[in-house]
């Protein structure tokens, strides 16, 4: 075989190549490109927030992998990442009252995670990326608009948080079947027609107009009932000392009909130690025992 030369270079000077050497560095370079493949294929990283599936040939094999380096055995072997974080839906539509009222701007609100005891199931018969289309929404839809059709429209703004966990707790039930794990459910918004809300507001105007005139009855009622107790306490105790006057008065009568002597006991204690004085004339004398006793004699 003859030998092939390389020039570079002018004319009449160059280098010879070796083509076995350039050969051998391509196999070498094919060899390290081959390698660096294997070992990229080899490794997966999961993050932090993610479950790692692995697969074989197709086939789930695991649905458990922790984030971190995970091993699969190249071109066999698969790993994907699902995010197991709380999951968020939301959902904007409308819906009708048992009274046929119009629930307009009705946006609801679903958290959810995935069951990982389920996540295989979860990936075989729905699809990760098929969870929000065919189990999410038409649940949370038919479920909520089920159950606001059950309640009328006065109703439902005033029992809205127990309208709320009804719904929760029925969407906790049927998405559990499908490996959902309901965290939260929330109706954060719900509006009417105008003519209705204008009802409802003149409604509630007037309840309470009739409450704040219930309590001003009642406080006048109070007010009036605590004049005739302080009225009647004053009379009782006025009753009371005419009572105690009366007794008193008759105790004394009876004691100077008894003892005669009773009215000189009375000057004696009265006396002050000053004698008496007269003032008026011989025929009425007003005669005085001190400062507190006094006999106008006849």
């Amino acid at each position: 075989m003859a030998e092939m030369k390389f020039t570079t270079g002018p004319k009449g000077t160059g280098t010879q190549v070796n083509p076995k050497k350039v050969g051998l560095w391509v196999l070498i370079g094919v060899i390290i490109l081959l390698v660096l493949t294997l070992i990229f294929n080899t490794f997966t990283v999961v993050n932090e927030g993610y479950i790692g599936v692995k697969y074989r040939f197709g086939k789930i094999v695991r649905d458990d992998l922790k984030a971190g380096l995970n091993l699969s055995l190249p071109f066999i072997e698969e790993i994907k990442q699902v995010d197991i974080r709380e999951q968020v839906f939301e959902l904007d539509t409308n819906a009708y009252t048992s009274d046929t009222q119009t629930v307009e701007a009705l946006k609801l609100k679903l958290n959810y995670v995935y069951d990982s005891a389920e996540l295989s199931s979860i990936i075989k018969e729905v699809g990760i990326e098929n969870v929000t289309a065919r189990l999410i929404y038409p649940q949370v839809n038919a479920i909520a608009k089920n159950e606001i059709g059950t309640i009328k429209a006065e109703n439902l703004v005033n029992t809205r948080m127990s309208v709320q966990q009804s719904i929760q707790e029925k969407l906790t039930e049927s998405l559990a079947k499908n490996g959902i794990v309901v965290t939260n459910f929330a109706i954060e918004n719900l509006e009417f027609e105008n003519v209705f809300e204008e009802a409802v507001r003149a409604k509630v105007v007037a309840q309470q107009d009739a409450l704040k005139a219930q309590n001003k009855t009642e406080e006048i009622k109070q007010e009036a009932e605590q004049t005739r107790i302080s009225a009647q306490a004053q009379a009782d105790s006025a009753l009371i000392r005419a009572e105690a006057d009366a007794k008193s008065i008759s105790l004394i009568q009876e004691q100077i009909a008894k003892n005669p002597l009773y009215v000189e006991y009375l000057k004696a204690t009265k006396w002050n130690g000053e004698l008496p004085q007269a003032m008026g004339t011989e025929v009425n004398p007003f005669i005085s025992f001190g400062t507190d006793t006094q006999v106008q004699t006849p």
